[in-house]
């Protein structure tokens, strides 16, 4: 614990320090990142069965899957080999009747922690060896804490709607052990039929979810 800091992720030395350039400081996956920046903000999502839908309303995407884990580990640090994270990754996946291999993009749970980043890119690397494209708005839009896996869902929506990924603010490449492939610098277009959007929280509170086209 470092003396003089206030709020829970101050005290856990989860936040950035770049105080004196607030734009640039979350900066997911780059060689020199140092920690989160606090936001806010909210996000809503309107779910409708199919069923519902077929009065002729065009769908932005379909929800095909869901997976949740919880791995109480630490209030803020994942644990070595993320097997929670992996779980729901793979349940989300197996209960859309999706292969690894078909996830084309990914919206990365990304909080410009070095240890979250480091964990997150090994999963991904590990589980969708293929190299998705792979975004992350907290660069952007800082971490909003409870309400960032419906953001970074809508995003992922979007993503497969406008055929679109948006690239990862303040990354000019990752760091060079992170064998993924993230977007940078520019948004990428991209034919994006399957998607899964990483909601990583306080706790070890897993949730991946899996988008397919409509």
């Amino acid at each position: 614990m470092r003396q003089g800091r206030t709020g829970v992720g101050e005290r856990m030395g989860a936040l950035s320090e770049r105080t004196d350039e607030i734009g640039g400081a979350s900066r997911p996956f780059a060689p020199d990142h140092d920690g989160f920046v606090m936001a806010e903000g909210a996000g809503v999502l309107v779910l409708e069965r199919a069923a519902d839908a077929a009065r002729g309303v065009r769908p932005r995407a379909l929800l095909a899957g869901c997976g949740s884990t919880s791995d109480a580990h630490h209030p803020t640090a994942p644990p070595e080999g993320a097997a929670g994270a992996e779980a729901a990754l793979r349940t989300a996946l197996d209960e859309a009747g999706l292969a690894p291999y078909d996830v084309d993009h990914v919206n990365a749970h990304g909080t410009s922690t070095p240890l979250n980043d480091a964990t997150e890119a090994a999963l991904i690397a590990r589980v969708l060896p293929h190299r998705p494209s792979v975004t992350a708005a907290k660069g952007v839009l800082g971490h909003t804490l409870g309400a960032a896996g419906a953001i970074e869902a809508a995003l992922t929506v979007l993503t497969i709607q406008h055929r679109c990924v948006p690239p990862i603010a303040n990354l000019q490449a990752p760091a060079p052990e992170f064998d993924i492939d993230c977007v940078t610098k520019r948004a990428r277009e991209q034919d994006v039929r399957t998607a899964v959007s990483h909601a990583f929280g306080f706790g070890g509170h897993n949730v991946v979810l899996a988008f397919v086209a409509s």
